[in-house]
C-alpha cells in the first residue's frame, strides 16, 4: 500500500498549528491541513507491512482500513477513500479530531521511524467530501415497523442510531442538553472540534430519519420504563459522567469546579453568544490551578488561557513520562509519553514556562475566610512498583507547598455513568459501577434494554464508543430481527 519506496523518501509531516500566541485569541480550530500535494506524500509513507497492526484492536477499534484508504490518498482518488473509510466509521470528521490515534503507535513504520500520519490522513479524507458534495443524507428504502429508544447522544449513541436507521428501524434519541452531541458537544472545546462539525452530521442523521429529542433527561423528566413499554427496544448510552472528586479540606469553597463545569458552560455560553452573556466561570484575570493531566486537563488549560488567566498550572500526580518507548511500553501496545499538547503550547508562550507540576499531591484547599478559594496545599511524591504489584506513592517529608489559587479545576477522570437510571431498572451493575452487559452482547439484565459505550464499559476513547455503539447495534438488531447484515 502507498508508495513502495515511500517511508524511506519523505519524512513524517503532521499538520501545522497556528502559533500558540495567534491560536490562544480565540475558540477557532487550530490545526491547519496540507495541501494535496503534501498529504499525497503523506499516505505515499504507509508501508506493505504484511500485517497491519494499525488495524487490529492494538491500533484502531473500530478496524479503519487503513493501508486501503492511505494508498488512495496517495493516488489521489479521493472520492474511494471517503467510501473506503466510511465502511468502518460512521464520524471520522470526529476521530480525525479528537481521537489519541493509537492506530499510529501500532504502525509498523513505528517500530524504529516516525509512523504515519493516520489521524491526519483521516481528517483529510473527510474533509474533502464534505468540501466536494460526497457526504449526503442516504435515508434508508425502506422502514421494517419497529422502533428504538437510544437515551444519550454521545459518539455511542450516535454511531448506533446511524447503524439502526440505515438498517430500517424508526430510531429516537433522547438527549438532556440542549444539543446533541453529548461530550463531542460540550465536553471538548470548539478549537480541538468545531461544532459546526457536530451540528452538520447530526442534522445529516436527522434528513436520513433519525429523531433527535433534545432537553428530555431520561428517568427524570421522562420515565425510563415508559420508553421501554413503548419501544421494541431501549439502548443506554449515556456515558461514564459520574467525575472523580478530590476529598480533602477545603472541597466545599467557591472556585473549587469540577472540569466539565466549567468547559460545558463555557462551550454552551460560546455558542450561544460568543461568551458575551457571561454565563459561565470566567478566568480572566485568575489564578487557575489545574488538577490531573490528561486530555481534559489540558482542554482547561487552553481554555484558561483563552480567557485571560493570570497564570495557569497543571499538577499531575504521576511522575513525568518518557519521551521515548521504554520496556513497559513496547510496541503495540499504547505508550504514555510525554507530549506537549496544544493547551501546554499556549501556557508556556503566555507565561513563559511548562505549566506542568509532576510527582505532587493536593493536601487540603484554603479559604480566605468567607467561603472563597484563596491557595492550596501541596506535598511531593515519589513512586516506587515491587515485581508483579502495582505502583504505590509515598509523601516526601519537607516537600509541602503552598500555592496561591483563585479557581481550581478537577480533571480526575469519571467513575462510572450517573445511577439513576440503573435504579429505576433495577439494571444489574458491575463492581465499578457501569452496566453491566457482556461485550459483544450488549445486553443488560433487563429484557430489551442495552448498553454501550462508555456506560457500559468505563471512561475510554471515542473509537472505543463508535465501536461499541456500532456492535451495540448489531446486537438489537439480531435480538429484533433474529439475523443482521451490519458490520458491528
Amino acid at each position: 500500500m502507498g508508495k513502495p519506496t515511500g517511508f524511506l523518501e519523505i519524512e513524517r509531516n503532521k499538520v501545522k498549528w497556528r502559533d500558540p500566541s495567534v491560536r490562544s485569541q480565540d475558540f477557532l480550530e487550530f490545526a491547519v491541513e496540507h495541501d494535496d500535494k503534501a498529504r499525497q506524500e503523506q499516505g505515499a509513507r504507509c508501508m506493505d507491512c504484511g500485517v497491519p497492526f494499525c488495524q487490529t484492536d492494538y491500533g484502531c477499534p473500530v478496524h479503519n482500513l487503513i493501508p486501503e484508504w492511505n494508498d488512495l490518498v496517495y493516488q489521489g482518488r479521493w472520492n474511494e477513500a471517503y467510501w473506503r473509510l466510511r465502511l468502518t466509521n460512521n464520524f471520522p470528521e470526529f476521530t480525525g479530531r479528537v481521537c489519541p490515534a493509537p492506530c499510529e503507535t501500532a504502525c509498523v513504520l513505528g517500530i524504529n521511524e516516525p509512523a504515519v500520519t493516520i489521524k491526519d490522513n483521516e481528517a483529510a479524507i473527510i474533509d474533502r467530501a464534505w468540501e466536494s458534495g460526497l457526504v449526503q443524507p442516504r435515508p434508508p428504502r425502506y422502514r421494517n415497523g419497529k422502533t428504538v429508544a437510544i437515551v444519550g447522544s454521545g459518539p455511542a449513541g450516535l454511531a448506533a442510531a446511524d447503524e439502526l436507521n440505515q438498517a430500517g428501524y424508526s430510531v429516537t434519541v433522547y438527549e438532556r442538553e440542549d444539543r446533541v452531541g453529548g461530550l463531542l458537544m460540550y465536553g471538548i472545546p470548539n478549537m480541538k472540534l468545531d461544532k459546526t462539525l457536530v451540528e452538520k452530521r447530526c442534522n445529516l442523521m436527522a434528513e436520513e430519519g433519525v429523531e433527535f429529542r433534545t432537553g428530555v433527561d431520561v428517568g427524570k423528566d421522562m420515565s425510563i420504563k415508559e420508553l421501554r413499554d413503548s419501544n421494541d427496544a431501549v439502548l443506554l448510552t449515556v456515558g461514564a459522567t459520574n467525575p472523580r472528586d478530590l476529598p480533602v479540606p477545603g472541597r466545599e469553597l467557591k472556585g473549587v469546579h469540577f472540569a466539565m463545569e466549567f468547559l460545558t458552560a463555557n462551550t454552551r455560553s460560546y455558542l450561544n453568544s460568543k461568551l458575551s452573556d457571561g454565563k459561565y466561570i470566567d478566568a480572566k484575570g485568575k489564578k487557575v490551578i489545574v488538577i490531573g493531566g490528561g486530555d481534559t486537563g489540558n482542554d482547561c488549560i487552553g481554555t484558561s488561557v483563552r480567557h485571560g488567566a493570570e497564570s495557569v498550572i497543571n499538577f499531575e500526580l504521576l511522575s513525568r513520562p518518557p519521551k521515548e518507548r521504554d520496556a513497559s511500553m513496547p510496541w503495540p501496545t499504547y505508550p504514555r509519553l510525554e507530549k506537549s499538547d496544544y493547551g501546554h503550547q499556549e501556557a508556556e508562550a503566555k507565561y513563559g514556562r511548562d505549566p506542568r507540576e509532576y510527582n505532587i499531591l493536593t493536601k487540603e484547599f484554603i479559604g480566605d475566610g468567607e467561603g472563597n478559594l484563596k491557595a492550596l496545599k501541596t506535598v511531593r511524591v515519589e513512586w516506587s512498583k515491587k515485581p508483579g504489584e502495582r505502583p504505590t506513592f509515598a509523601e516526601v517529608p519537607g516537600t509541602e507547598e503552598t500555592w496561591e489559587a483563585d479557581l481550581v479545576f478537577l480533571a480526575l477522570g469519571f467513575l462510572g455513568p450517573e445511577q439513576y437510571l440503573a435504579e429505576s431498572l433495577e439494571l444489574d451493575t458491575d463492581q465499578r459501577s457501569n452496566y453491566r452487559a457482556e461485550y459483544g452482547e450488549y445486553a443488560t439484565s433487563v429484557d430489551n434494554v442495552f448498553a454501550a459505550g462508555d456506560a457500559r464499559r468505563g471512561q475510554s476513547l471515542i473509537v472505543w464508543a463508535i465501536n461499541e455503539g456500532r456492535g451495540a447495534a448489531r446486537a438489537v438488531d439480531l435480538k429484533l430481527n433474529g439475523s443482521s447484515n451490519l458490520r458491528g
